[in-house]
């Protein structure tokens, strides 16, 4: 209710109204920006949360300040007569667009949030919040086109049944894109953080974004790949979440014997090889005579034997191992590359470069011993073999 001076003094003078709204406008545009909004950064900046700050900074006062004038623009839209439904439309888009844009920040201030948490896992929720700032999105559009052209929202809303196929078509991506977000998420197939290979699109990295539309992969080149998070569904890939949360990356590799060095072993050998302290155990319990014929209870051993045992007692000596997971030695077909000889263990840390050094370490020794059981690992001939044959043919 307007006091009668007031009024008065509005009617004195056809400029007083505008004078007065725009001198309102500007006082309270004042209080809301350098006392509410300024006092609100300030009591986030005194606190030791951080929750606080992201939400501040993604809220960002000073903008929303500018409803406060926009709102007594709106309510004193009647004074200007002529232009009232002009004034008073523009100064409510105004207001509907700040309120879209501070709530879709909000969205994006609570995905920080969540993810700054100490009990984060990995589980994205950007999707789903992505999808909201698509709801609030279309109904700021919406509310737009109603106050432009004066007609119901719901009677816009109505209408959206006539244009749906329009609009699959316009979202099919963003459609798929939320259906694979929910399928993402409810059976926790990916995380962020999470080492990930998708051989269709040349990644292979770790997961550092998924958002309803695209997951984002920082590949071990430090190079970027942008997958569209439909597609994912689409191609195979394989997640190494299972490896970490195992705390063991397993080593499987073979190393491979000339079949022409494979023999039995005699009563020389054995003196040989007894004197290894990791032999100590199987040496008792192999037939090591000439032909057998003194311990037939007793199998005879041939020297790749003897060195297998070796290697299943040096593995199992290394701590860097893990004990209570698979340790395999095991022969593989024989082929024109000789016998291979594969190794499957898994280390006890899942870091890349420890890992590297640990497969490296226990190659490096299992290749140094093998010419002590007069065995040899077999590669192809090179130019210095061919130049040994010739001289001994001269």
């Amino acid at each position: 209710m307007i006091p009668e001076f007031f009024q008065t003094w509005l009617n004195s003078n056809p400029n007083n109204p505008t004078i007065a709204v725009i001198v309102g406008a500007l006082l309270v545009f004042i209080i809301a920006r350098f006392v509410v909004a300024r006092g609100l950064i300030y009591l986030t900046t005194r606190t030791q949360n951080k929750w606080d700050d992201i939400l501040i900074k993604h809220l960002r006062p000073y903008r929303l300040a500018w409803v406060a004038p926009l709102i007594i623009i709106y309510l004193f839209a009647y004074l200007w007569a002529e232009t009232e439904g002009f004034v008073a439309t523009g100064s409510l888009f105004l207001i509907v667009w700040i309120i879209v844009l501070t709530f879709t920040s909000v969205l994006s201030a609570v995905n920080l949030i969540y993810e700054s948490q100490a009990t984060y896992t990995g589980v994205s929720i950007q999707g789903y919040l992505d999808l909201g700032k698509i709801v609030f999105l279309a109904v700021g559009t919406i509310l737009s086109v109603s106050l432009i052209t004066g007609q119901s929202p719901v009677l816009l809303l109505s209408g959206l049944g006539a244009i749906a196929a329009v609009l699959l078509l316009i979202f099919h991506d963003t459609i798929l894109a939320l259906v694979a977000s929910i399928q993402i998420a409810a059976n926790d197939l990916v995380r962020e953080g999470d080492w990930i290979e998708v051989p269709g699109f040349n990644a292979d990295g770790d997961v550092t974004n998924i958002s309803l539309h695209s997951i984002k992969i920082q590949n071990f080149d430090k190079t970027f790949t942008v997958i569209p998070t439909y597609k994912l569904m689409d191609v195979s890939y394989k997640n190494w979440r299972g490896m970490s949360q195992a705390g063991g990356r397993r080593i499987k590799r073979s190393i491979y014997i000339d079949i022409q060095t494979i023999r039995f072993c005699d009563q020389e050998d054995m003196e040989r090889l007894k004197k290894m302290e990791l032999l100590k155990d199987y040496i008792p319990t192999r037939n090591w005579g000439p032909d057998g014929a003194s311990q037939n209870a007793l199998p005879r051993s041939t020297n790749v034997g003897a060195f297998m045992a070796y290697i299943e007692a040096y593995l199992r000596s290394r701590p860097d191992l893990h004990k209570d997971m698979t340790l395999l030695i095991r022969h593989l077909d024989p082929g024109p590359n000789g016998l291979p000889i594969e190794i499957y263990v898994f280390s006890n840390t899942t870091v890349w470069e420890q890992y590297e050094a640990i497969q490296a370490s226990i190659f490096d020794h299992l290749l140094a011993v093998v010419p002590e059981f007069d065995l040899r690992v077999f590669q192809q001939p090179t130019g210095k073999d061919f130049a040994a044959i010739t001289n001994r043919a001269v």
